[in-house]
């Protein structure tokens, strides 16, 4: 078969744009703002007087002025507009070269079909995305014509923390023809790749005298060559659904900014004791007892479907079914049907005396019947996910004073010859964990499964080794920066996840004494270089966001600690700002409500705020 059968194209044959649109006029008495780039500095300067002149196209009058901040950016300082910025190697030209999207072919090689047609779905973000950055009336020819190739050596699509995200990409213009080169090991570092490519490359006004007025095109680096990993394997985000709903939308969302941001992990907190969302093929009484409505459900095909959007943008989804602790509402029923109290303390007041949030609920470790129905749940979402794929616990703020409240949990301690103390709590805890992990490994049918487990009381390092295997868990610490935990669990041999509770957690400054955290304090959090430190999450509990707000409140901070987690940065945030607003902008173009950062005065006068 000769090489050119074993090249699959895509031509770009129509796109639908908002060309249709009618474009926004300008009179004699328009005028806009001029950028030129101070090298030394690495900053766009505005000049200081706008012009009413539109013939300043990305520096064809003068090589070094722009009619665009955006196009500016693209080539001013040493990685441009590029976040988070690249590990290995970055070089980029200054000279631009313009494009229109329909000018775009795509030639993969060397892709099975599943790699394949992974892809070639790559290829239809890639357009939709840059679409997006050139916005209505995109409707300015070029005459560039633009190849790009995508090469993996193999056609793995596993998604784990093994996965090699290396990446390397190379634009090359000669003429009129732009050829960009993307390798990677597979399908995930091409990805990165694709998704680096769209930010070499922004939207640039040009005035039509034709038309009185503006029309939109793109402009993109002409020689550039990156090489690429990122530092830490587990770079995630959590979100809550529990405390609120998200619709389906809204998780798309977060994973199109994560994709933006080269984020690879959605932590799914999905039940709690205010509510249980999820559906459950063998116990439909846990969303019907534990659901919001009907309608506030995830059903078997929305996860299916949430599980393929991510992959498909380099995300893997993990799932947390939190217990034995935040565990209420959906557990309801056990008495009803004959399995006795599978819950204690639901729904119970004064709450402060029975649990840490209302409302309360916990489950009841005594109970065998718990167990089975554990096992059924289980095995509904490992039907779901992929073979092998890590599974959250959950297992933190266990409030004793609630089983020590409750008869039938008494008693059995007293059976048992044990008191009420402390320790005694703690063990009947650990046991919870021992039996819970059995049923999820007799319904997976193998001991390799990777559980992860929030610190709490029984990953004090004085106590963990007796109940957590350190080759079974990995422990999400949640604790200050200055606490010792991370550093501990670290020595004893615990692999973690570090989730920095007080530069980490974006829903602090909105409840109690806690403090807001801005995107600079998220960029400064450095995580412990330590090969048993696996990454990092940024938290979004869910008690104050829903559908509507959560954006503003994860973005774009979450992306400031994506820079941290794939690249771990030795500059801090001056450096890191003009591109910080830039992406910003990115995912607001993509339709991500992300928060303002400062006013526009900053962004057009960059490195004048830090």
């Amino acid at each position: 078969m000769s090489r050119i059968m074993n090249v699959f194209c895509i031509v770009v044959l129509t796109l639908i744009v908002a060309a249709s649109s009618p474009a926004h006029s300008y009179n004699d008495e328009g005028w806009f703002w001029t950028w030129t780039c101070n090298v030394m500095l690495e900053r766009c300067e505005r000049k200081s007087e706008p012009t009413n002149s539109f013939a300043y196209n990305f520096g064809k009058t003068d090589p070094h002025q722009y009619n665009s901040l955006s196009v500016c950016r693209l080539t001013c300082g040493r990685y441009g507009a590029l976040w988070p910025k690249p590990t290995i190697s970055t070089s980029l030209s200054s000279q631009l070269v313009s494009l229109h999207p329909q000018a775009i072919q795509f030639q993969i090689l060397n892709a099975a079909d599943e790699a394949r047609n992974f892809l070639v779905k790559n290829t239809e973000i890639f357009y939709k995305n840059i679409l997006a950055e050139c916005g209505k009336n995109c409707t300015a020819r070029s005459d560039t014509q633009v190849i790009i190739y995508l090469s993996v050596l193999n056609s793995d699509l596993t998604l784990n923390w093994g996965t090699n995200e290396t990446y390397s990409l190379s634009v090359d213009t000669k003429g009129n023809l732009v050829t960009v080169q993307i390798s990677a090991q597979n399908v995930f570092g091409v990805r990165h790749g694709i998704e680096t490519l769209t930010q070499l490359i922004a939207s640039y006004p040009i005035y039509s005298e034709g038309q009185q007025g503006f029309t939109r095109s793109l402009v993109m680096v002409a020689q550039a060559n990156i090489q690429d990993k990122p530092v830490y394997r587990h770079r995630g985000l959590l979100i809550d659904t529990a405390r609120n709903y998200l619709s389906i939308p809204a998780i798309k969302r977060q994973i199109d900014a994560m994709a933006a941001s080269k984020l690879n992990v959605l932590h799914w907190h999905a039940t709690d004791s205010q509510s249980f969302p999820l559906e459950s093929p063998r116990v439909p009484q846990m969303s019907k007892f534990g659901a919001y409505s009907s309608k506030k459900v995830y059903s078997p095909t929305d996860v299916s479907h949430l599980l393929k959007y991510a992959k498909l943008r380099g995300v893997r989804i993990i799932l947390e079914i939190d217990a034995p602790s935040h565990a209420g509402n959906g557990w309801q029923w056990g008495k009803a049907a004959g399995l006795g109290d599978l819950a204690v303390c639901i729904n119970r007041q004064p709450w402060r005396s029975y649990c840490i949030q209302p409302p309360c609920g916990q489950l009841n470790p005594v109970n065998p019947y718990l167990y089975n129905v554990l096992g059924e749940l289980y095995r509904d979402f490992i039907d779901i996910f992929p073979k092998g794929e890590v599974f959250h616990m959950g297992g933190d703020e266990v409030f004793f004073p609630c089983w020590n409240a409750t008869t039938e949990i008494i008693k059995y301690l007293e059976r048992n010859g044990r008191g009420r103390a402390t320790e005694d709590f703690l063990q009947l805890w650990g046991e919870y964990q021992r039996e819970a992990l059995n049923v999820y490994d007799t319904e997976v049918g193998n001991t390799n499964t990777p559980i992860v487990l929030w610190s709490s009381g029984l990953t004090d390092p004085s106590v963990i080794s007796k109940y957590l295997s350190k080759h079974r868990y990995v422990i999400q610490t949640w604790v200050p920066s200055s606490d010792e935990l991370p550093r501990k669990l670290l020595n004893m041999g615990y692999k973690l996840i570090i989730s920095t509770k007080d530069a980490w957690y974006l829903d602090h400054g909105f409840w109690g004494t806690t403090s807001y955290y801005t995107w600079r304090k998220a960029y400064s959090n450095e995580l412990l270089r330590h090969d048993g430190v696996l990454g990092g999450e940024v938290c979004m509990w869910g008690e104050l966001v829903d559908e509507h707000t959560i954006d503003n409140r994860v973005w774009p901070r979450a992306a400031a600690a994506a820079e941290r987690l794939w690249s771990d940065p030795d500059s801090g945030t001056a450096s890191a700002e003009a591109r910080f607003y830039r992406h910003r902008e990115r995912l607001i173009s993509r339709g991500v409500q992300a928060e303002a950062l400062a006013p526009r005065w900053c962004y057009q006068n960059e490195g004048e705020c830090a």
